[in-house]
């Protein structure tokens, strides 16, 4: 979907279609905006940013509270409609998902003329607009998903795969952060087309496993099938303050209030806890996890992790505290039921 929930907003409320218009954020400038229209984004405005600096980028932005309950409900009617072509969905988030249509008979198998239809659909339904990326493999089908938004469709054939993957830029493939670009880019890697000519040992040599990766996907390799039964990995609540909070006592005030939220979202999935973590952001927006392997949740290692955190604190205001727990893969929570099962026999 293109500016998903900024278009819900700018739908329904004729004022915001010719602003620059943020989501999320707040008024005292202390929040992180969701997402911007595309007015908003000539200024350099962009999710996740900090609504102060938004701002400093863009003085007339607008900002809105958002309405998750409203974009949860119209992001199932366009899963509905994803329903009527294949069953084959993999939801990456509200806004975004990856289709499997190789055995869908409409259009004569037309993966271009499907995804054209369910454009159309879409915006008769919903009124919204939405991207398409087109092509044989999942990661490129991602990328070219961008190539010509907003409301557009980019096709890449099976002929056409190598030459649109030599030339893509290493931060184009998903996956790739600022710190793994930045490694690639003083090891003189920028393109696609530096790792084919790098070698293999050494690029596995320095990333691990995720250099295999990077191999495979600079060689437009990716053989990955759609999940379509995606397992949570972790749960977590994290809060942004009004003003910046420096003592321990005021962290462990944070931590006491998050806590209980923390326990009710855990009890909504089934997996086991394999670690607990706690994330400071300090005032430079520079933030810190710290986490480490416990499978109960125990507020008191919470504590424990809060005085590590603060151990990098130097002298900082702290601006945002959050609590997290990383679960069990599926095969590993079955592993340990059967050993549970065993004991007790």
């Amino acid at each position: 979907m293109d500016c998903y929930y900024a278009a819900v907003e700018m739908r329904d409320n004729p004022e915001y279609r010719n602003v620059p218009l943020a989501i999320g954020g707040s008024t005292d400038r202390r929040g992180v905006i969701s997402t911007c229209n595309y007015q908003a984004r000539t200024y350099g405005v962009r999710s996740a940013m900090a609504t102060a600096h938004a701002l400093k980028l863009c003085p007339e932005l607008v900002l809105a509270p958002g309405r998750m309950a409203l974009y949860s409900e119209i992001s199932l009617q366009i899963r509905e409609i994803f329903s009527r072509y294949t069953d084959k969905v993999e939801p990456l988030s509200l806004d975004e998902a990856y289709l499997d249509v190789s055995d869908c008979t409409l259009f004569s198998g037309s993966a271009t003329l499907i995804a054209e239809d369910i454009r159309r659909t879409i915006f008769e339904e919903t009124q919204l607009t939405a991207s398409a990326g087109v092509a044989p493999c999942k990661f490129v089908a991602k990328i070219a998903s961008d190539e010509n938004k907003p409301n557009g469709i980019c096709v890449i054939t099976p002929d056409k795969l190598d030459a649109f993957v030599v030339a893509l830029p290493l931060g184009k493939i998903p996956g790739v952060g600022k710190v793994t670009l930045t490694k690639l880019n003083n090891m003189g890697l920028y393109s696609c087309a530096d790792v084919r000519q790098f070698p293999f040992e050494d690029l596995i040599k320095r990333f691990g496993k995720f250099g295999l990766v990077i191999w495979d996907r600079s060689h437009g390799l990716d053989d990955r099938n759609l999940s379509l039964a995606r397992q949570r990995k972790s749960v977590g609540v994290e809060r942004t303050l009004a003003e910046d909070i420096h003592s321990r006592d005021e962290c462990v005030k944070m931590i006491n209030n998050l806590f209980p939220l923390l326990e009710q979202r855990l009890k909504k999935s089934q997996a086991n806890i394999q670690s607990q973590g706690i994330k400071l952001k300090f005032c430079d927006f520079q933030q810190t996890t710290v986490e480490h392997r416990c499978q109960v949740l125990d507020k008191q290692y919470f504590l424990k992790l809060l005085s590590e955190g603060l151990s990098r604190q130097a002298n900082r205001g702290i601006r945002l505290v959050g609590l997290h727990v990383a679960l069990a893969e599926a095969e590993e929570t079955k592993q340990l039921a059967f050993l549970f099962s065993s004991s007790e026999e």
